[in-house]
């Protein structure tokens, strides 16, 4: 998004009255969190992703349960 949508939105904030400037406020804030939580789940996918690759390993005992290396 340019400048030119930035001044857009902005002119548009300014003819708003006081209260449905606030509830702009809020909704920038719920999709402000909403966009960390995303950015959260995914780095939890990723390990899960690589619990259940370790798990696999350690059942097809390629990992030494005991010391969590490899076995050779």
């Amino acid at each position: 998004m340019g400048m030119e949508q930035y001044d857009l939105i902005i002119g548009k904030l300014q003819k708003l009255p006081e209260p449905l400037v606030q509830e702009v406020n809020d909704f920038i804030d719920f999709l402000l969190t909403r966009s960390e939580m995303s950015l959260v789940e995914s780095d939890f996918s990723d390990y899960l992703t690589n619990l259940e690759d370790y798990e696999e390993r350690l059942a097809r005992g390629e990992i030494d349960r005991t010391w969590g290396c490899r076995t050779v």
